[in-house]
């Protein structure tokens, strides 16, 4: 049933763990990189000095720390401890199955919640009506609510799908699907779902969404010149315009940061049920499929730590604000020489 093996000195262990140490070594520059750049966008955003709506704040917040939890257990807990670092504590069956539904859980809230961002501002934009009722920081609360129960429940039958890889010495280690998970007609619906649910749906939503703001814009803005009388020659500042166009160049932003970061993995997914290779074993590192589908998931983990280059690019009050946090250091150095 599971493969049993016997403890023997191996003098090759600590090899394959020094090679383990270099490689995580070399990746731990990108992995700062995003973990302080969370930190740094949830700090400067939670201060609320960046002229945004306490709606908008608080989703952004949201998302900056959904983001913050993919790094820990997709890219920390996941990638680097569960691979680089061998014989740990999260090597045994049961961590690693809470590890496998964390790992779908946070990334689904990450997902969910960049969809969520874009109906709010899709209903701000073009929904006057429901603007008052649902554009507001109690509402989002409501929402990301939600969506973070949502997502760790429907995740909860990856615990069950899994069994562990072997025993040593009678102690379940690592884990792997079940074989009936990929005949049982029940386990292909919930895999069917879980995919359907991230990427392909909230891909469809993003972009559907994106495409009725942009059409509502379009239409909304010829309308509007012609009632204020502009023409092509009038370059006096509209207020209204100027906010408006804040706030689609923020969504437009996010969204196609997800769009073509989210692209290569979806186009994966569905390449391998076209092709039914869902269970294949790849031959080396140099395959060509191998390096399609790790491309995917390096751009989709990329996606967690570019958000707050999108702030501070799109938005200035961000810049600013970004500015003083890090010269606050160096003037704090400073009142201390000069005491």
């Amino acid at each position: 049933m599971y493969e049993k093996v016997k403890v023997v000195g191996d003098p090759r262990e600590s090899y394959f763990l020094l090679v383990g140490l270099l490689s995580l070594t070399s990746k731990l520059p990108s992995i700062l990189v995003c973990f302080i750049v969370n930190i740094v966008a949830i700090v400067i955003l939670s201060r609320g000095r960046c002229s945004l709506s306490k709606c908008i704040t608080f989703y952004l917040v949201a998302m900056a720390a959904a983001d913050l939890s993919v790094v820990i257990f997709v890219v920390i807990f996941n990638r680097i401890l569960g691979i680089y670092i061998a014989a740990n504590t999260l090597s045994a069956t049961p961590m690693c199955r809470v590890k496998t539904l964390l790992v779908f859980a946070t990334t689904d809230v990450s997902v969910w919640l960049t969809v969520a961002f874009t109906f709010d501002r899709f209903v701000a934009i073009c929904c006057e009506k429901l603007k008052h009722k649902l554009c507001t920081k109690d509402c989002a609360a409501v929402i990301v609510g939600s969506v973070l129960v949502l997502s760790y429940v429907r995740n909860i039958p990856w615990y069950f799908a899994l069994e562990p890889l072997y025993m040593l010495d009678n102690l379940p280690l690592y884990c792997r699907l079940r074989s009936p998970f990929y005949t049982s007609p029940l386990w292909q619906s919930f895999s069917y779902f879980i995919r359907i649910a991230t990427p392909v749906l909230p891909f469809v939503i993003i972009l559907l969404l994106n495409v009725l703001t942009m059409r509502y814009i379009f239409v909304t803005s010829k309308a509007r010149k012609v009632l204020l009388g502009k023409n092509g020659t009038d370059k006096r500042p509209d207020p209204e315009m100027d906010n408006r166009r804040k706030s689609i160049i923020l969504l437009f932003s996010i969204s196609a940061n997800f769009i073509i970061l989210w692209l290569i993995y979806t186009a994966h997914y569905v390449y391998e049920r076209c092709t039914k290779t869902y269970n294949y074993s790849y031959s080396g590192y140099n395959e060509s499929v191998y390096i399609f589908e790790e491309t995917g998931n390096m751009l989709l983990l990329l996606s967690c730590c570019t958000n707050t280059f999108i702030y501070a690019i799109s938005q200035n009050k961000f810049r600013e604000e970004l500015n003083k946090l890090m010269q606050y250091p160096l003037h704090r150095i400073v009142r201390i020489v000069n005491m």
